[in-house]
């Protein structure tokens, strides 16, 4: 009996989350590819990730840093957690490749500007830009590297 209850409580779970990412982009008006994508060095991506950890949403800054995806909320979140996000106002995401080119460099490859995002001004080089900020750089000036195009998806003939 109690496996059931762990299943439900992981699917409510689950289903919260994903209700919560659908309410987020429901309101996307831009969304760029960036290309060539811009490569942090080293150095660069540790000061990155660190200034991102400063500003930590969930300890009164402004943005939310994964391994995959950097968002930027127009305050910061309420609660530790995220249903705070949503009352919180998402303004866009960067998304980023760790470990790439090499182990230790981050890839920006794509940037989203919400709605709301749009409304307060903002566009993909600069919250880009307020990202780099940590390391001295701005999208025009960070490094780039042409990255090849995912593979064609495979179609059963």
């Amino acid at each position: 009996m109690r496996t059931v209850v762990r299943e439900d409580k992981s699917v409510a779970q689950r289903e919260a989350v994903e209700s919560l990412a659908s309410r987020m982009y429901d309101d996307v008006t831009v969304t760029e590819v960036i290309r060539p994508a811009a490569v942090l060095s080293e150095t660069n991506a540790h000061r990155v990730r660190m200034g991102l950890e400063r500003d930590d949403v969930r300890a009164g800054g402004r943005w939310h840093a994964e391994p995959g995806c950097w968002r930027l909320f127009e305050r910061p979140w309420k609660g530790k957690d995220e249903r705070s996000a949503a009352a919180a106002g998402l303004l866009g995401s960067i998304q980023v490749a760790y470990g790439m080119p090499t182990r230790f460099e981050i890839t920006i490859f794509r940037a989203t500007i919400t709605l709301l995002g749009t409304r307060l001004g903002y566009t993909v080089s600069s919250l880009c830009d307020q990202a780099l900020v940590w390391a001295d750089l701005t999208l025009s000036t960070c490094p780039r590297i042409d990255m090849p195009a995912p593979p064609r998806a495979f179609r059963p003939r």
